[in-house]
Parts: structure tokens; sequence; C-alpha cells
């Protein structure tokens, strides 16, 4: 056991500490599971985006992209940052400044986009009266949780590791979240960390426990399959004129009022 976590492992955490970083994200992640259990279960016909494309789509045509661009950005960066330990880059030959350098760079390139898009969406979603319309419950709950999220997470890199003079959250931050995963939590891992890393992880934690009732549930159906299936080949049906009906031969009824 290392240093650190001999310390950890000495120091006592308080009552809230306790509640906040050990009983609150295991009571999220329980939701979270159970949630979708349920939600597979009980409402597969709405295991979708509820896409309103066809309501509006020129502000969805940028949105969209620029936000799924920059999440995917930036859950590489917390599986990254949180999930691998320091010691892991540093014997791949990453050195901490390296990796500080590009986690800034790559992490304002990618909440920019994600911030923007998200924008977006939600000025679409609030100006537009057809899409404010068709908001459900889950959205009013989803959207602003997920932009406190979003901008607490960017307002903590941009205050600490932009302007300010740099702070190592893996040595905190990260150590909590393993913890977590492992069933082996460290709360005082986290406490003392600055507070806006402290609510960018409660607001995370939250909006895990709302996932499984919103339309993020969309992002376990990516369609895999489209890569792998033969190409659907469309042709034009050629429709035949219709064939004239001859004439009928007169009877000869018609023949003897001709010839009267």
């Amino acid at each position: 056991m290392t240093a650190p976590n001999l310390l950890l492992a000495a120091a006592p955490a308080s009552g809230a500490d306790l509640l906040l970083w050990v009983a609150l994200p295991y009571a999220c992640l329980a939701v979270f599971v159970a949630g979708h259990v349920w939600r597979y279960r009980h409402d597969q016909f709405g295991w979708t985006s509820h896409t309103s494309q066809l309501l509006e789509h020129r502000w969805l045509r940028w949105g969209s992209p620029l936000f799924h661009f920059g999440a995917l950005m930036v859950i590489a960066g917390h599986v990254v940052g949180l999930a691998v330990p320091a010691s892991w880059t540093e014997a791949a030959g990453i050195g901490e400044h390296a990796y500080h350098t590009t986690a800034v760079l790559a992490g304002s390139v990618a909440g920019a986009a994600m911030v923007t898009g998200l924008g977006m969406l939600c000025a679409r979603r609030l100006l537009t009266r057809r899409i404010r319309l068709t908001t459900d419950r889950s959205d009013k709950l989803l959207f602003p949780l997920l932009s406190a999220t979003v901008l607490l997470g960017l307002s903590a890199t941009a205050t600490h590791n932009v302007f300010g003079g740099g702070y190592d959250y893996r040595t905190t931050v990260s150590v909590w979240f393993r913890g977590v995963l492992t069933f082996q939590p460290h709360p005082l891992a986290i406490a003392d960390a600055p507070l806006l890393f402290r609510l960018h992880a409660l607001s995370a934690c939250l909006l895990f426990a709302a996932w499984p009732f919103t339309r993020l549930v969309h992002v376990w159906s990516v369609p895999v399959g489209y890569l792998v299936r033969p190409y659907l080949v469309y042709r034009r049906r050629s429709v035949a004129p219709a064939a004239r009906t001859p004439s009928a031969a007169p009877g000869p009824a018609a023949a003897s009022r001709r010839a009267a």
C-alpha cells in the first residue's frame, strides 16, 4: 500500500463524507442499473432518442453533431483521466507535463464543442414552439442536469488547469472514482478536492441516476449491425402504360338502328 493510501486508510471519514462520497454514488449506480432493466422490460418502444428532426432541422443540423462529437471526446478523456492510474501512463512513456498539456488542449476543444452543441439544442427546444410543446418531464430534468454537469466540469478545468496554477485530480478524484468501482471507496480522497470538482462529481452521480429514465438510453442502441449488413439496392419500378380496351363490336340492335 502506497503512502497516500496509508494516510487515507488511517484518517477517519466524517458522516457527511460517507454520505456524499460512498452512499450517494452507490445509490446512484444501483438506480442506474435497476432503472435500465426496468426501462428495457417495460418501455422498449420508448428506448429511442425521441428525435424531432421532422419538426425542426436547421438548429439540429449543427447542434447535434457538435454535441455528440464533444461528448465522445469528453467521455474518452474521462476514461483515461479517471480509470487509468498515473503510473500506467508514465510506464507508457507519457510524462506528467505531456499528459497535462494534451488533456487541457483536447479537453478544451471537446468541452467547447459540447457546450456549443448543447447550447444550440437547448435554444432550439426553448425557442421553437413545436419543439417546446413536445418537451416532456424527462427532458425538463435531463437538459438542466446535463447542462450543469458539463458547465461545472468545464469551469473546474478552466479555473484550475487553464487559468489557475494547475490541479492534479488524478491523485484525488481519480483515486475516489476507482475506489467506488472496485468497492474499496476512499471518501477522503475527494473530500478535500476543490469545490468545482466536487460539485461536478455530485452532478455526474445524479446524471447517472436519471440516465435510465431519459432519452440518454439510446446510447446503448448504437446500430452496429449497419456496419456489416449487406447494401440495400433501390430500383425504380417502371409502370407500363395501361392497355387500351378495344371497343366492343356493334350488336344487331345497333346495326338495325343505323340501317333504319
